[in-house]
């Protein structure tokens, strides 16, 4: 096999993953779990934006009605103690106007005697009394005094310079001061009073609001308690009205499923008479015109397979004998004219393409009828390549490609890369693919890489040629497709190959692939199991350009060449695989694209 490289497995780095990102109680699992559900639930939906749109509303008409109920709170209580104020202020202001004593005393005993009338709870709050000097004035008989230290601190000087100059009664929004440096709503009145012997003072009546917002705190704490036991009341339903809404839609998607899983008996039950139950009619009925196709389909590709069977049998007895007549003919080609001659040539290699077609028609119709068996057995995958090689190497040689094996990932002394597989199958899909390369490649360079992990193994084969786009790539295997219908076979391919070979890989329970790129040239690549069933990860080899994997390849080798210093220790290169002296065109199996 020619130029066959083993190159040491590399370590590769491991991440340790944080275990605070997985946390239960991370935000981001929970963000995601919510997104999964939006998006694959249509009553998650509903009910989020139901909530959502409530929950607004709610906020909107509570905030509205919890403003309202504090301006009609604050406002009926200020007219409460404006009246009482007013009044209280009135009658203080003509108790002293009245008053027409000049003894100190008695002046003095008069002052005390109204303000301790004026203080205590009023009709609504309580109340305080303050009764203080205007500015720039003096004591004269009665000095400055208040009730509370609290209300005498809250007059502002705003509302006392107010009071000072005009005889109106004024009033002010105060702030009181609380515990625990809080501060608790109030209103002031003040009015300028005159006492006895004529000396002017502003006498004012703090009436502490706190009740008021104390009032308003349990309304805004009832709203809220009532707004959320609303919402999860919404929620509830919501969720409930959903769920009965959309059953007949989850009931008609989980049909449908069993329909397309192939049970074609499943149908929806008709409830009523409302859309719900014109769903579900029109789904049955829909169902069982698929149904009717479905069956009629079957049948005709059930003709159409045993069709293709019988007329490939019935072909191979006579086409045996043509074959034969054709040998002795091709035999004896010598004797005969220089015409004769190459017209028995001509209809040998025809002959011997009619049989390779019919014998891909009968294989065809083996996968179509689930009848392909397969010979299992332990096999040498790099054995395989070389037999696959060989057979191929008559037609590489005459578009001048040189074939060229590697192997990646085999360690130190490793001998052969083994896997369970039918070796006939797979040596006809790895033939297929190097003469598809070997079609396709334009007499440049091709590649086959093999690889291998602990459960799969793979061969993957590179050319330099025409190459594929991403949509060919995809319909390569189908059959009888080319990508250029004017383009002369070489290789004298039936167009079934790569179909049947994606079909022989199937049957492992493996993978053909295909990557390509216009002008650069195209790569396919074949995976399989190491053992029959098992299931495969991901593939030993890449499927895309391998201009870096083999410069790799070629890295790692130079290194331990190096190392070395003997570039024999670390690289096996084996001979020019043995070529087939006979005719290429009698080669059997010799598929392409």
């Amino acid at each position: 096999m020619p130029n066959r490289y083993l190159v040491r497995r590399r370590r590769r780095s491991t991440v340790v993953p944080d275990p605070s990102v997985h946390s239960k109680w991370d935000p981001r699992r929970w963000l995601g779990v919510g997104l999964r559900f939006w998006r694959r639930s249509v009553q998650f939906r509903t009910v989020v934006i139901t909530v959502v749109l409530v929950g607004l509303a709610e906020v909107i008409v509570g905030g509205f009605l919890s403003v309202q109920i504090s301006k009609g709170l604050f406002q009926e209580r200020l007219e409460q103690v404006s009246a009482e104020a007013t009044r209280g202020l009135e009658q203080a202001d003509s108790s002293f106007s009245s008053a027409s004593t000049t003894n100190a005393n008695a002046a003095s005993t008069l002052v005390m005697d109204t303000l301790r009338g004026m203080q205590g709870d009023g009709v609504a709050v309580r109340r305080d009394v303050v009764f203080r000097l205007l500015p720039g004035a003096s004591a004269y008989w009665v000095p400055g005094q208040d009730t509370s230290a609290e209300a005498s601190s809250a007059i502002t000087d705003e509302l006392q310079n107010q009071v000072a100059a005009g005889s109106d009664i004024y009033w002010q929004s105060v702030a009181l001061p609380g515990e625990k440096d809080q501060v608790k709503p109030g209103v002031a009145f003040g009015k300028r009073v005159t006492v006895p012997p004529g000396r002017d003072y502003a006498l004012f009546l703090v009436y502490d609001f706190s009740q008021v917002a104390d009032t308003l705190v349990l309304v805004q704490r009832v709203l809220i308690a009532g707004g959320a036991i609303l919402l999860l009341t919404i929620t509830g339903i919501s969720w409930y009205v959903a769920r009965r809404s959309l059953q007949p839609v989850a009931e008609a998607a989980q049909t449908a499923e069993k329909v397309a899983a192939g049970k074609l008996e499943e149908r929806m039950k008709v409830r009523g008479q409302d859309e719900l139950a014109r769903l579900s009619t029109s789904f049955n009925r829909m169902a069982d015109s698929l149904a009717e196709q479905i069956v009629q389909l079957e049948a005709l590709s059930q003709m159409q397979q045993r069709f293709v069977s019988d007329v490939s049998h019935e072909l191979r007895t006579p086409l045996t004998t043509v074959r034969m007549a054709a040998e002795v003919l091709y035999l004896s080609r010598d004797e005969f004219s220089t015409v004769n001659a190459r017209s028995t040539e001509l209809l040998y290699d025809q002959v011997e393409r009619f049989q390779g077609l019919l014998n891909d028609l009968l294989e065809i119709s083996r996968f179509d009828a689930g009848a392909a068996q397969l010979a299992e057995t332990k096999t040498d995958v790099e054995a395989v390549v070389s037999r696959a090689m060989t057979t191929a190497q008559p037609w590489a040689e005459k578009a001048g490609s040189n074939v060229k094996v590697t192997i990646v990932g085999a360690e130190k002394g490793q001998r052969g890369v083994y896997a369970s597989m039918d070796p006939r199958r797979i040596e006809r899909i790895i033939r297929n693919l190097i003469l598809n390369a070997v079609e396709h490649g334009e007499g440049n360079p091709i590649e086959v890489f093999i690889g291998e992990d602990s459960d799969a193994v793979a061969v993957a084969v590179r050319d330099h040629g025409i190459g594929l786009s991403e949509e060919d790539a995809v319909r390569v295997f189908e059959r009888f497709w080319r990508k250029d219908p004017a383009r002369a076979r070489t290789t004298g391919g039936s167009g079934l190959g790569l179909s049947i070979a994606r079909a022989d890989a199937q049957l492992h329970g493996g993978a053909l692939e295909a990557w390509g790129k216009p002008g650069v040239g195209s790569t396919f690549r074949l995976t399989l199991p190491k053992t029959l069933g098992a299931k495969i990860a991901e593939s030993p080899l890449p499927l895309g350009p391998y201009g870096k994997e083999i410069g790799a390849v070629e890295a790692a080798v130079a290194a331990e060449a190096e190392e070395s210093k003997s570039v024999e220790d670390k690289a096996v290169t084996a001979g020019a695989a043995t070529v087939d002296k006979k005719d290429p065109a009698s080669t059997e199996g010799s598929e392409a694209r």
